[in-house]
């Protein structure tokens, strides 16, 4: 195994372990506190994942399924779930969780690497990328990606993006929250439309911009107030061509895979 896929694994374990009997996560994790103003981009994400799977026999694969919250929300919904990840221990609470809430036929969790995975060619119809594709070798995942899903399936992303100053600065003064794998791999334009060499459509979204100013009101009464009035204004800045690149996040949908003769 390449020396940073062992130090991906290794701080993976190392971090989820000390977050699982953290009472202040924030206080492991100082990243955490951004996640609160991410309700636009869970809504979008979770809206469309119900709408492509929902009532189907549709194949699902959370690939890098981290502690598994998203493979658990779906299967409670009947959806056929897979979920791997790396790290033995996010499998690990993955299953102890699933064990918890008694879901087990419809729902597989997998210790796995996402750039050499052992499933069949054309294997599942739509496949969740969480915040995971600047851990890996992005070429390598593609092309695993685009092996495993079928003619027909859907991929959405959801990723942080490199172009904003301010969030490279936090970047920059948090180096234990990320690999030096990681840190340097955050995506830019140029990792999303490598995309195009596998897949024949691209559609891309931005979010979290003008929300980031809510981040200091989370613990107060009035921040879904700040909130919904800073998401009205994301929702024309990020419109402007230039200026949706300088977003934390960009959500991505990938469709007609590009199949090898």
């Amino acid at each position: 195994m390449e020396l940073r896929k062992k130090e991906e694994i290794k701080h993976a374990n190392k971090l989820k372990t000390l977050l699982k009997d953290a009472l202040d996560r924030e206080k492991i994790a100082s990243n955490k506190k951004f996640y609160s103003i991410t309700w636009s981009s869970k809504k979008f994400i979770k809206e469309w994942l119900l709408n492509e799977l929902l009532n189907t026999n549709k194949k699902f694969l959370d690939y890098c399924c981290g502690e598994g919250e998203t493979c658990l929300f779906l299967a409670k919904e009947g959806v056929d779930v897979t979920g791997i990840d790396i790290s033995d221990v996010s499998i690990k609470l993955a299953e102890e969780k699933a064990l918890k809430e008694v879901i087990k036929d419809n729902l597989n969790f997998l210790v796995m690497d996402g750039e050499n995975m052992t499933f069949s060619d054309n294997t599942f119809d739509v496949i969740f990328c969480s915040g995971v594709l600047h851990h890996l070798d992005i070429n390598k995942a593609f092309q695993e990606l685009n092996r495993v899903l079928k003619p027909n399936g859907k991929i959405i992303c959801n990723e942080p993006l490199a172009y904003n100053p301010i969030f490279q600065l936090y970047r920059k003064r948090t180096p234990q929250l990320r690999t030096e794998w990681e840190a340097e791999h955050i995506l830019k334009k140029e990792d999303i439309y490598l995309a195009k060499k596998y897949f024949n459509k691209l559609e891309i979204r931005s979010f979290h911009l003008a929300t980031l100013l809510a981040v200091p009101f989370r613990k107060t009464k009035i921040f879904n107030f700040i909130l919904g009035f800073l998401e009205k204004i994301d929702f024309i800045l990020l419109k402007i061509p230039f200026i949706k690149w300088l977003s934390w996040q960009v959500v991505f949908i990938l469709e007609k895979p590009k199949k090898s003769k």
